[in-house]
């Protein structure tokens, strides 16, 4: 007799973007799906690959720059990570700012779990309050840090991943989930040699590949797929005209697949548009702040000016002219 089969609850925000997504005319699934345990662990991998400079670079500004940002935004203060810290650049900012309580919230909760574990053995003494919510809403935080001044931290140019409406609309979100005054440390990647910027989307190593291509996997357990994942390939591209990285996953031939039950096809040649990762110049990164109502307190960037690290603070709303 065969062993039961274990089936995993899909989230349905999930079955609800994919077959949105497949069905739509130029087909796309958010990127924020790529990342349940397995894809925040290659994401993770392709943080330390030698193609991936942005890793890099803000994990040097962040040596250089964290005692500032502590003194500017005050230590003592409640430190909200928006998506599970990683190992490498978290414990950074938190041991310059000498934070009252550190809160990361991401929406793959194993992994945030298994993250704020690894941070407590380095760093005992620090209260860390996980949350496992979709921080592009605002977010009722824990009562512990409720009173505490905020310092928000959302490093990698995660920020670049959202069309210029949606991120306007997180960082509006942020606003609502820090309040009035609290500070927020955003990574934002600049403009580049097209070159640099595609061999960092699609390395030698194929990490980047598997991560892409990670998503179907997914679907295929959680939704009841029936995709060959062999018959799609990562793809990136450089869109100039909208100042973005693209990546899709590219029909290899012509397939058909179900998803809970319903049909879908493609071409060889077509494809599913799973992540942006916009570039901003000074003003870019700048006007898309404003627009949210935070105001640029600081901003540091590499020689090369490769990546920007910006310190903002939240304004109260008011009257214009």
């Amino acid at each position: 007799m065969d062993a039961p089969v274990s089936i995993i609850e899909a989230d349905p925000a999930f079955r609800a973007d994919v077959l949105a997504g497949l069905a739509a005319p130029i087909p796309a699934i958010p990127a924020r799906w790529l990342y349940d345990r397995r894809g925040s662990e290659l994401f993770e991998a392709i943080t330390e690959l030698p193609e991936y400079y942005p890793t890099r670079v803000e994990t040097a500004l962040l040596h250089r720059y964290s005692r500032s940002v502590a003194e500017m935004a005050g230590r003592g203060a409640a430190v909200i990570e928006f998506g599970s810290g990683s190992s490498t650049k978290t414990p950074i900012l938190l041991e310059a700012v000498h934070p009252a309580a550190y809160v990361p919230i991401d929406i793959s909760g194993d992994f945030l779990r298994d993250s704020a574990a690894a941070l407590k053995e380095r760093m005992p003494l620090l209260p860390i309050h996980p949350v496992e919510a979709d921080f592009m809403k605002p977010i009722d935080l824990p009562q512990a840090v409720a009173k505490l001044p905020k310092l928000g931290f959302f490093p990698g140019s995660t920020i670049g991943n959202m069309v210029a409406r949606t991120a306007v609309d997180l960082l509006r979100a942020m606003k609502d989930t820090l309040g009035v005054g609290a500070f927020l440390l955003i990574g934002m990647d600049r403009i580049k040699d097209e070159e640099v910027l595609i061999r960092a989307y699609d390395d030698a190593a194929g990490v980047t590949a598997e991560f892409n291509l990670n998503l179907l996997h997914r679907i295929n357990r959680e939704l009841r797929g029936t995709i060959p994942v062999d018959a799609f390939r990562h793809h990136a591209i450089w869109n100039d005209r909208m100042s973005r990285i693209e990546m899709h996953l590219e029909a290899l031939r012509d397939v058909e697949f179900s998803v809970e039950g319903q049909s879908f096809a493609f071409k060889a040649g077509e494809t599913i548009h799973t992540e942006n990762s916009h570039k901003y110049g000074l003003r870019d990164s700048r006007l898309l702040l404003r627009a949210a109502g935070w105001g640029v307190a600081t901003e540091w960037t590499d020689p090369d000016d490769q990546f920007a690290l910006i310190l903002a603070q939240a304004e109260a709303p008011r009257f214009a002219p």
